[in-house]
């Protein structure tokens, strides 16, 4: 196999001629496939798949904030792995990469995305998750990309230790109202998780000490939230990192996270965008502090 992949290692110069004009091509565009690459130099296909020429403008350019080669290789990524990427939403940042990089290196990419398996499932749930699944249907580019439930209901749709690499970005806000979603899913995310395998945590921090109850609304997250509750299912804490800390990020914005870019929100939820608010000093700070955590299932 090893001999194989070195042999199949090319240039990915061309492979998505352009994507430029059509940065998420479907399965129907027969566009050329995404080579292997020499597992014998992992580096390679990590750079491969954050240079590809598929990534739409708008992520490349958020790569000043998220560091995605760093981010990667501080989690440990590796060629082969079968990746899971939680709650990936349509045209995923992260998706644009994982899925390319388990093509490249015969690994596995799989969502964890809509609980299908819950009785109040929506249509436009399904929806969105027949929508993600079309998006990314280019076997070529994207390798074959699954998506299993998750959910209260459904947990984490995957036998046990079936995972080497769990990545969830700028979720736990979400999960961390105190009525158990966080704990069930920590839980879940320990299960799937192969010995030795990793939690790789991207998240809005809140400064130390703070009340996540208060937080979490807002989209921030204290980094000794997650470290308890990953601690708490048996998961250890490898490492952290301030690859995607801002310290200009006072925390203090009117609409949350989500006043800073990319959403750069203007109005409360549900109103009609403020033509006169001034986004400049929001701008000005870029992107969220960021917590980057990485644990392990021992």
């Amino acid at each position: 196999m090893q001999k194989h992949l070195a042999a199949l290692a090319v240039a990915l110069v061309g492979a998505c001629a352009g994507a430029e004009a059509q940065p998420r091509p479907t399965m129907a565009e027969n566009a050329a496939p995404v080579p292997l690459v020499d597992v014998t130099a992992p580096d390679a296909a990590l750079v491969a798949a954050v240079n590809g020429e598929w990534r739409p403008a708008a992520d490349r350019a958020r790569d000043q904030y998220r560091h995605p080669q760093a981010s990667l290789a501080f989690w440990g990524l590796r060629p082969g792995m079968t990746i899971v990427e939680i709650s990936p939403g349509a045209g995923s940042w992260w998706t644009q990469i994982l899925a390319p990089y388990a093509r490249m290196t015969n690994g596995r990419y799989v969502a964890g995305y809509v609980d299908l398996g819950s009785p109040n499932v929506t249509d436009s749930a399904r929806d969105v998750r027949a929508s993600f699944l079309r998006e990314y249907a280019n076997t070529a580019l994207y390798g074959q990309v699954e998506a299993v439930n998750f959910g209260m209901t459904s947990g984490l749709a995957l036998p046990d230790n079936s995972a080497d690499f769990v990545l969830v970005a700028r979720a736990y806000h979400n999960w961390a109202g105190g009525d158990g979603v966080t704990q069930r899913y920590m839980s879940e995310f320990a299960r799937v998780l192969k010995p030795g395998g990793v939690l790789a945590v991207e998240q809005h921090r809140a400064p130390a000490g703070s009340d996540v109850a208060v937080t979490a609304p807002n989209g921030y997250v204290p980094e000794s939230y997650l470290i308890i509750e990953a601690e708490r299912v048996g998961l250890r804490l490898a490492d952290r990192s301030e690859i995607n800390a801002n310290p200009r990020d006072d925390h203090d914005h009117p609409f949350g996270v989500w006043t800073l870019p990319p959403v750069r929100q203007s109005a409360p939820r549900g109103q009609p965008d403020n033509p006169n608010f001034d986004h400049a000093p929001y701008d000005a700070i870029g992107e969220s502090d960021r917590m980057t955590l990485r644990f392990v299932k021992p």
